[in-house]
């Protein structure tokens, strides 16, 4: 259930070079196996460029929490997913993006620059923390949020 990811396949240094943003809607299928799980955590294995959020890290317990109420997952299991990733984030695996007020205010000039996509808060937010980050790459799985990040410069990972 939890994503520890080994250093078994180094990851070549050329790429090391690029920053990878992973957003909650990628974070979310390292903890809450889905289709894509597996080829995520591949692409992920043994990288040391990766960043994540506090809000991704929240947003996952979210979902979690929605799985719980809806019977998807007991709470013993809704637990054991808030350990792994708690202990995930801290473990240094991730480089761990905080919200600050001159993110707020990049993620509000998204919002208000931004025509073509119907962005939503939270990703606003994300592209702004992915941005603060000098991240080159970003992870998600959300269409909108692919879409928004290819205007800001950021690559998405196809996945």
């Amino acid at each position: 259930m939890a994503a520890k990811r080994e250093a078994e396949k180094p990851v070549p240094s050329a790429e090391l070079e690029l920053g990878v943003y992973v957003d909650s809607s990628a974070l979310a299928k390292l903890y809450v196996p889905e289709l894509e799980s597996e080829r995520l955590e591949q692409f992920l294995r043994g990288r040391r460029d990766l960043m994540i959020s506090e809000l991704s890290v929240t947003e996952v317990l979210s979902a979690v929490a929605r799985r719980r109420r809806e019977g998807a997952l007991d709470v013993k299991q809704a637990r054991e997913i808030r350990d792994a990733i708690v202990s995930d984030a801290a473990s240094g695996s991730f480089r761990r993006l905080d919200l600050t007020p001159a993110t707020h205010r990049e993620a509000e000039r998204i919002l208000l620059s931004t025509e073509s996509v119907p962005l939503r808060t939270l990703d606003a937010l994300h592209l702004a923390l992915a941005i603060a980050g000098d991240a080159r790459r970003i992870v998600t799985f959300d269409g909108r949020m692919a879409v928004a990040a290819n205007l800001y410069g950021l690559q998405v990972v196809p996945l």
